[in-house]
Formats: structure tokens, sequence, C-alpha cells
């Protein structure tokens, strides 16, 4: 499946049918007076956050979404049908935007979570509605109210409850595919990946969601490499995985070119919790490791992890540190449907 995350749509709530002129001719009754109905309302526009979706994909192929407007109203003061409402299912996490992305519109963050964005019109009045005691037989109706229509951004953010994040081939691939079930690229070759990468990790009788994004490089904020897009996947995390290659050229620096796109991209990424995990443990000695670990400490990491994503050594300890900094009951923990957020409060009436 193709990877996208975000697209631009149009949308247009169904208008309102228009009322009706009638007036009632029925044998023996000489006065029968108007009886027009009035119009149906127009359908509206939903969003709908669902499980099972992880890319916008579907919205490269159709971009224009209208939803149907409501039939005329008739005699006998029938009032016309309403037009359907048009339901758009995008995955969770999902963000609608402003046409100049200034505005966040709406923001899906857990699965069945529906939004009324475009209200349909009313419809029109029929004439039987504009009857009074000095009007006996109105002619006039109303056309029915125009639908809304607008372009829209969405932007898919992945929610994942820990992200990794390092350069091109610290091991993060190989990481992920170590304590997930994901089938990320892996090669002997330098290369990096160009999509991300979810997996859920099961540690200590806990589920939480792992996200894997494209290495950053020095400059990614002013668009070198593939740039600093994909962070945006990350901004719901609660903590940060640093990966860095312990067998590179100097992991001092690596964790300063990280730090500091961090810092450039901003939404408050930079202040959240981070754990250091340096990698590639299996191909130094444990003299050596410690040293570096010693050396980022004094550098400023918080809490240094020698590990080795190949063989898996060390990463229970990372996990063990991880957990610390998630919620009591991660998204996949809780059952479908309902919102992580919501705060239950105490004492209030079950059935149960």
């Amino acid at each position: 499946m193709h990877f996208l995350d975000q697209a631009k749509i149009f949308i247009r709530s169904g208008s309102g049918g228009q009322g009706a002129v009638s007036f009632r001719r029925e044998k023996y009754v000489e006065y029968g007076g108007p009886d027009g109905g009035n119009g149906g309302k127009g359908g509206d526009i939903i969003f709908e956050a669902v499980s099972g979706l992880n890319t916008l994909i579907d919205f490269r192929y159709t971009q224009h979404f209208k939803a149907k407007r409501g039939t005329g109203g008739m005699g006998r003061n029938r009032t016309g049908a309403g037009g359907d409402d048009l339901v758009i299912k995008v995955p969770v996490g999902t963000q609608i935007l402003s046409e100049d992305k200034e505005d966040v519109l709406a923001d899906f963050t857990h699965a069945g979570q529906r939004i009324t964005l475009l209200r349909g019109g009313d419809g029109g009045r029929g004439n039987l509605s504009y009857a009074t005691s000095t009007n006996r037989a109105p002619r006039q109706h109303g056309p029915g109210w125009p639908g809304e229509e607008m372009w829209v951004w969405l932007r898919l953010k992945l929610m994942a409850d820990a992200g990794l994040v390092g350069l091109p081939n610290a091991g993060k691939s190989t990481f992920i595919n170590q304590v997930t079930n994901a089938h990320a690229k892996v090669g002997d070759y330098p290369f990096t990946t160009l999509r991300p990468q979810l997996g859920v990790v099961r540690h200590r009788n806990r589920e939480f969601v792992l996200a894997d994004i494209p290495g950053l490089i020095e400059g990614a904020a002013e668009g070198a490499g593939i740039g600093d897009r994909f962070l945006g996947h990350i901004e719901r995390c609660q903590v940060l995985i640093h990966l860095i290659d312990a067998n590179g050229d100097d992991p001092l620096e690596a964790m300063r070119i990280v730090d500091g796109e961090l810092e450039n991209y901003g939404a408050g990424l930079d202040e959240k919790p981070k754990l250091v995990a340096l990698n590639k443990g299996d191909l130094l000695d444990d003299e050596l490791m410690q040293h570096f670990a010693s050396e980022l400490v004094a550098a400023g990491a918080d809490r240094v992890f020698p590990i080795s994503g190949a063989t898996g050594k060390g990463i229970p300890e990372l996990f063990d540190a991880l957990l610390e900094y998630l919620p009591h009951v991660t998204a996949t923990e809780q059952p479908e449907g309902v919102d992580p957020d919501r705060d239950d409060e105490p004492g209030t009436w079950s059935p149960v």
C-alpha cells in the first residue's frame, strides 16, 4: 500500500430543496387553500475516523465530495425528502486544515469519532407557511438555502506512543523489526527509509505503538534530504528514542545534529522526554560503549542505553525506562471506539 500523509480535497454539503406552491383541489371543497410543503434539508458532510487505515492514498484519486441536495416540497403539505449525508472515512490521527493551513478545523484522535464539518442547507418554505389572515392564497415560496463548500487539507499524523529518531543508517529499521512485527526494509548498504513505519511492542504485559520515521540530516529543516515533514508523525508521541550509531564517525555530533533539527522544527519536539540508545553494540566492546555513553551524558543526554538492534541486547532495559513515560492505558490497550482522553469522574452513575 502506498503511503500518503496529506491531501487536498473539495467538499460541498447539499442545498435545501425548494418549497412547493400548491393549492388543495378536492371535490366539494370550495375553498381548499394553499397546501404546498417545505423542501427537504440538504445532506451534511461528516468525517469519521476508522481503524484499519494508515494512509490517505484514497484521496489522491478522489478529490471532490458532494452531498446530495434535498428534494422539493409537494402538495398536500408534504415535506421533501432530505438529502443523504456524505460520510468520509479517514484514518485515526487525521487533521483537517483550512485551505491556507493556518487553522485546524478538526482532529481525529480515536476510532469512531465523527464530526459534522459542513451542514446541509435548510429546505425552502412552501406556500402553506406564508398563509395569513390577510393573505389567504399566497403564491410565494422559498428556494431553499444553499449548501456550504470549501477546500480543505487532510494531514495524517500517525498515532504512536513512542517515536524513533536518528540519522540515516543508525539502525532504526533493524531496531523496529527486532521489537515488533514490522517488516521495514534493511540491507548491508547505506540507504534511508522513505516512509514511516509503525509496529506494536509487547513488553512486560504492556502494549504500545512505536513509530520509525525517515532519518534526519543536518539542514533538514531547510529542506535538505527529504526534509523534516515526517517529524509531524511523532508530534503525538509521549517519548522519543534517539538511536545513535556507536560504530559511526562521531556519536556526539550525531546527537547534536538531531537535537538541532528537533528544535528547528518546533511543535514541542525538543521538549519531549528523550531516551538515547547507543546502537550497534554488537560491533564494539563493552568498555568502548560505556566510554561513548559517558561522553553523551556529559554532553547533555539524560539517560543513555547501550543496545544492539541486531541481537536485542540492552533493549529490555530501554523499554523498562520507556514505560515510565507512557500513560496507564495506551491507545492499543483501550477498547475500540473509546476515547483515550476521556476521564470518567468517580461516582458517576452506572447501571452495572
